[in-house]
Parts: C-alpha cells; sequence; structure tokens
C-alpha cells in the first residue's frame, strides 16, 4: 500500500540529496534473468535511473532506464542475452535531465546456468512419475 498511500513525516530529499540507498541483484533458478533491487532515498522531485548489465567481456547484456519512478523501493527484472560469461556486472546511475547526479552503483554477481533437466529419458520419452 506505500505506492498509493506514502508513509507520513518522511523527510524527502532535494534532488542535490537524492541518492541510492541500496542496489543489489540475485540470479533466478533459470540462469537466464536477474532479479534487481534498487532503493533511492525518498524525494521531492522523480529523478530518472539508468541500469546497465555487463558480461565478463565488458558486452552490454541487458539495459533499462526509469524514468521518473513513483516509488523509491524499486524491484524490477532483467534478461539476460548470449551465452554466460561470469563475472557479472550491474550498474545504476540516478540522475535529473536539468540538473545533479548521484554517483554511479555497482554490484558484481556470476549468474549459474540452470540444471540439466531429469524429465526426459535418453529415448526422449519423459517421465511420468
Amino acid at each position: 500500500m506505500e505506492f498509493f498511500f506514502p508513509e507520513d513525516n518522511l523527510t524527502r530529499a532535494v534532488p542535490e540529496e537524492t541518492k541510492i540507498a541500496a542496489f543489489s541483484a540475485q540470479p533466478y533458478p533459470d540462469g537466464r534473468r536477474l532479479r534487481v533491487n534498487l532503493e533511492i532515498t525518498p524525494f521531492q522531485k522523480r529523478p530518472y535511473i539508468e541500469v546497465s548489465l555487463h558480461n565478463a567481456d565488458g558486452d552490454e547484456v541487458a539495459s533499462t532506464n526509469i524514468v521518473e519512478p513513483m516509488s523509491w523501493k524499486l524491484e524490477f527484472t532483467m534478461h539476460l542475452r548470449g551465452e554466460l560469461k561470469n563475472p557479472y556486472t550491474l550498474n545504476a546511475r540516478l540522475y535529473y535531465p536539468d540538473g545533479p547526479s548521484d554517483e554511479p552503483h555497482q554490484f558484481s554477481l556470476d549468474v549459474e546456468p540452470p540444471p540439466p533437466s531429469t524429465a526426459s529419458s535418453p529415448s526422449g520419452e519423459t517421465d511420468s512419475n
């Protein structure tokens, strides 16, 4: 309900003081997606946020731009493209188009491939336990 009814008595930061407070990610078990958690200081003016994901070769494999989020607690999914190349580096930058920006934040992680499926037999038939 926080989205619709913000907490009362919160101190909301001016753009110069709006920062990324927490930034993390966890891979999904399928090895193809990440759950990204981003928390920013409560704000008076809604910022912009850029998030990009790079593989071990430095290639960008996913990115997103968040324009004027409604809430300061964000959770979203990013999809990985290409073959897995650990470690991955997630970068986030909070900024205002006509104003200040926060220092970029970085988070590194490894993504494990999904476990091999044991649902099918060598003949191609599936088990029906």
